[in-house]
């Protein structure tokens, strides 16, 4: 049987590629409280304790929410090994339909350098209807969503890689400042959030600090948004929506 060992704070944020500051969160929320303190105070954890990390870690990938996370890990049938399986099979099925972006992606570069592609090719893995009518029913008789549209449907090709290349760049960069453990107050967080809304406003519809207030109440409340963001870094929904609503503030918006 393997001797049991014990990891300083440290160690476990540099293992499992999280923030100390986001391992103080998990403790004060109850979702992750280390096994032993040293006698001058520090956390001590397990490996018991780096598996429930791994289940933080990678349910928050899957888009649920902290709180869900912690109910469903000290519910008394849990089952960590059930679970495993089921996120497994999940992120397979999210990896298939991901390397059929990633075919479509190719066939489409493969027309704009000349070569004969079937275009049925280039829409292979997306699935855009199954938010078409849900989003028409929610936002369809506003401006921002009819402004959307009109925008988009001008979209050629070139302007839909440029798009996805700022925002991978802008989500990046937040995600490298949650990970550096920079509060999502300070100022460089202000100012990837500010990225965030000028991104917004470029691409789709006017979107002033109140507007971006308000999206960053749907990205907390709506957990289809929280997947989507986060697929570049886990935990980075709450890192985001609180620098948006501090960069709001300091622009004399009350929060939303």
């Amino acid at each position: 049987m393997a001797r049991a060992r014990w990891y300083q704070i440290k160690e476990v944020a540099e293992l499992a590629r999280v923030s100390v500051r986001a391992l103080h969160h998990y403790d004060e929320l109850g979702l992750l409280v280390p096994k032993q303190r040293t006698e001058a105070g520090y956390r001590l954890y397990d490996d018991e304790d780096l598996l429930r990390l791994q289940q933080i870690v990678l349910s928050r990938e899957l888009g649920l929410s902290l709180e869900d996370i912690r109910r469903s890990l000290d519910e008394p049938g849990f089952d960590r090994r059930r679970l495993l399986m089921a996120q497994r099979a999940e992120l397979m099925k999210r990896a298939e339909q991901t390397a059929a972006m990633v075919r479509a992606v190719n066939a489409a570069l493969a027309r704009l350098e000349g070569q004969e592609t079937d275009m049925s090719e280039i829409f292979e893995g997306f699935e855009p209807s199954r938010y078409e009518a849900e989003a028409e029913q929610r936002w369809g008789q506003t401006e921002a969503f009819r402004e959307s549209r009109r925008r988009t449907q001008r979209f050629t090709q070139e302007d839909w890689q440029e798009l996805a290349a700022e925002q991978q760049a802008i989500y990046a960069e937040l995600h490298r400042l949650l990970v550096a453990g920079t509060p999502p107050t300070a100022a460089p967080s202000c100012a990837a959030a500010e990225r965030h809304r000028l991104s917004i406003h470029r691409w789709f519809y006017p979107c002033d600090h109140e507007m971006h207030s308000k999206l960053a109440g749907l990205y907390e409340q709506d957990a289809r948004f929280a997947q989507n963001i986060d697929k570049y870094g886990a935990g980075l929904t709450p890192f985001l929506v609180a620098a948006i609503r501090e960069n709001a503030k300091n622009r004399g918006i009350s929060p939303t």
